[in-house]
C-alpha cells in the first residue's frame, strides 16, 4: 500500500493518470451497462415491453436518490480520507472510513423501509403513466429489499479507489454487472418473472458486489479496515463527510429531480402517452453514456488530486489536472458527435417501437446538444470536490439543474408542449457548462496558491513551537 501511495506523489504523471482513470472510466461504462441492461431486456417483453420500459424510466430517478446517498457518504468520506493520507494521518483516515460504513448502513435501512412502504404513491407522484404503474410498483418493492447492499457497495467502493486500487474498484462494479447480465434473461424470460425478475437480478448482483468489496477491506492489501472502536460517531467527523459529499449528492439528487420534472411534464402535456416516457428513458440512457465515463475520469483522478493537495505539491497537481481536462474534452467531442449524428442507434439498442423510434430520432439531437460541456460539468466538478472545495462545487451543482433546467423545463413545456421537455435539457447543459468553465478556470489557480500559503505558514510556525 505504501508503494501505491508513493506513486500518487512521485510517479510519472501521464502514465499514472491512465492507470487511475482507465479502470474508473471502464467502471462507469460498466455502470452504464448495469443501468441499461434491465431496460434493454424488459423492452422485449411482448406487447407490454414499452409499458415496462416506461416503468423503469419512472423508477430510475428513485434509484438515483439511493445512489445520491451513497455519493453523499462515499464521495464525501473517500477524498477526505485521501487528504488525511496525504497529511500522513492514517489514524484519522481510518476513522473516516469506519464512520462512513456506519452511516451507509444506517441510511440504507431507513431508505429501504420508506421505499417498500410507499412504493405505489411514489411512482404515481413521479409521473408514472397509468398503464405502467403496476410494473413500476412491483419493481421498486423488490429493489427496496436490497437497498442496504446497494448503498454499501456504491458507497464503499470509492474508498478502494482512494487507496490507488483502481482496478480492484473496477472489478467491484464488473462482477455485479456480469451477474446482472447473466441473471436478467433467466429471471425475466426463463422464469417468466418479467419486470420483477429484472429487479431481483439487480439486487442479487449488488449483493455480490458488496461481498467482493467487503472482502477487500478484510484483506492485507487495504489500508482501511473495519474496527468497532473506530465506528463511534463523532459529530465533527460526520459533518466533514457530509459537507464534502454534499456537492456530488446534490449533483445526483438534482439529476433525479429533473427526471421527475421531465416525467410529470410529459405525462401532462401528452395525456399520459407512454411512448414519450419510453423515448425519454432511452434519451436519458444516451445522456448517461456521455456523462458516466466523464464522471469516471473525475473519480479516477480524485486520489491523485486529494493526495497531492494534501502534500501541497501544487505544480504536480496543476499539471495532472491539465492532462485530464484535455482527455475529457477529446472524449466529450467524440461521443457527442456520434450521438448527434446517429441518434437512431439508441432506439435500436432498446428495441423501440416505430412510434418511439420516431420520437428518439427527431428530438435526441436537441436533448443532447449541451452534453459536449460535460467534460467540465462532470470531470472537473469531481476534481473540485477532491480539492475540498465543497461550497463552490455545491453552488455549481445547484446552478445547472435547479436554477436553470427545472424552471426552463416548465416554461418551455408551457409554450411548446412536450417538445419543451426535450429542448430544455440541451439549452441548460450549454448554459451551465459555460458558467462552470468560467468559475473553475478562475478558482483553481487561487486554490493552489491558498494551499501553498497555508503550508508555508505551518512550516514557519513549527520551529517556534518546538523551541517553546
Amino acid at each position: 500500500m505504501q508503494d501505491t501511495t508513493k506513486q500518487l506523489g512521485e510517479g510519472k504523471i501521464l502514465p499514472l493518470i491512465f492507470k487511475l482513470t482507465i479502470p474508473a472510466v471502464v467502471a462507469q461504462l460498466i455502470t452504464f451497462l448495469y443501468n441499461v441492461v434491465d431496460r434493454m431486456f424488459v423492452a422485449k417483453i411482448g406487447e407490454s415491453g414499452m409499458d415496462a420500459l416506461a416503468a423503469l424510466g419512472i423508477v430510475l430517478p428513485i434509484t438515483l436518490i439511493i445512489q445520491a446517498f451513497a455519493n453523499l457518504i462515499g464521495l464525501g468520506g473517500s477524498p477526505l480520507a485521501s487528504i488525511k493520507l496525504g497529511e500522513n494521518n492514517k489514524k484519522e483516515a481510518d476513522k473516516i472510513f469506519n464512520t462512513s460504513f456506519v452511516m451507509l448502513a444506517f441510511v440504507g435501512i431507513i431508505v429501504s423501509v420508506i421505499t417498500f412502504a410507499f412504493a405505489r404513491p411514489i411512482v404515481v407522484l413521479f409521473g408514472c403513466p397509468e398503464s405502467a404503474v403496476g410494473f413500476a410498483t412491483s419493481y421498486l418493492k423488490i429493489y427496496s429489499l436490497g437497498t442496504v447492499f446497494v448503498l454499501l457497495a456504491q458507497g464503499l467502493n470509492p474508498f478502494i479507489t482512494a487507496q490507488g486500487y483502481s482496478f480492484i474498484a473496477m472489478f467491484s462494479v464488473l462482477i455485479g454487472a456480469i451477474a446482472n447480465i447473466a441473471l436478467d434473461p433467466i429471471f425475466i424470460f426463463v422464469f417468466d418473472m418479467g419486470v420483477n425478475g429484472a429487479s431481483l437480478a439487480t439486487i442479487i448482483s449488488q449483493f455480490i458486489s458488496f461481498v467482493w468489496i467487503i472482502s477487500f477491506f478484510f484483506s492485507k492489501k487495504s489500508m482501511f479496515s473495519l474496527r468497532l472502536k473506530d465506528m463511534k460517531p463523532e459529530s465533527k467527523r460526520i459533518a466533514g463527510i457530509l459537507l464534502l459529499g454534499l456537492s456530488p449528492f446534490v449533483m445526483t439528487i438534482t439529476e433525479c429531480a429533473i427526471q421527475i420534472v421531465f416525467n410529470i411534464n410529459l405525462n401532462v402535456s401528452t395525456g399520459g402517452d407512454k411512448d414519450y416516457t419510453a423515448a425519454l428513458t432511452v434519451m436519458l440512457s444516451a445522456l448517461q453514456l456521455i456523462s458516466l465515463p466523464l464522471n469516471g475520469l473525475g473519480y479516477g483522478m480524485q486520489p491523485f488530486v486529494s493526495y497531492n493537495y494534501g502534500q501541497g505539491n501544487t505544480q504536480r497537481l496543476s499539471k495532472g489536472i491539465k492532462y485530464v481536462t484535455l482527455i475529457a474534452f477529446i472524449f466529450a467531442v467524440v461521443i457527442w458527435s456520434f450521438s448527434m449524428t446517429f441518434p437512431k442507434v439508441y432506439a435500436y439498442l432498446f428495441s423501440a417501437s416505430d412510434s418511439v423510434t420516431g420520437i428518439i430520432q427527431e428530438y435526441t439531437p436537441f436533448f443532447l446538444m449541451g452534453s459536449i460541456m460535460f467534460f467540465v460539468q462532470m470531470t472537473l466538478q469531481n476534481i473540485n470536490v477532491a480539492l475540498g472545495q465543497a461550497k463552490c462545487s455545491l453552488i455549481l451543482a445547484v446552478t445547472r439543474k435547479v436554477i436553470i433546467l427545472i424552471p426552463l423545463c416548465f416554461a418551455l413545456t408551457h409554450f411548446l408542449g412536450f417538445k419543451g421537455v426535450y429542448l430544455s435539457e440541451g439549452i441548460a447543459d450549454l448554459t451551465a457548462g459555460v458558467i462552470t468553465s468560467i468559475v473553475i478556470f478562475i478558482t483553481f489557480p487561487k486554490v493552489y496558491k491558498k494551499r501553498e500559503k497555508a503550508l508555508e505558514l505551518n512550516k514557519t510556525e513549527q520551529p517556534s513551537e518546538n523551541n517553546d
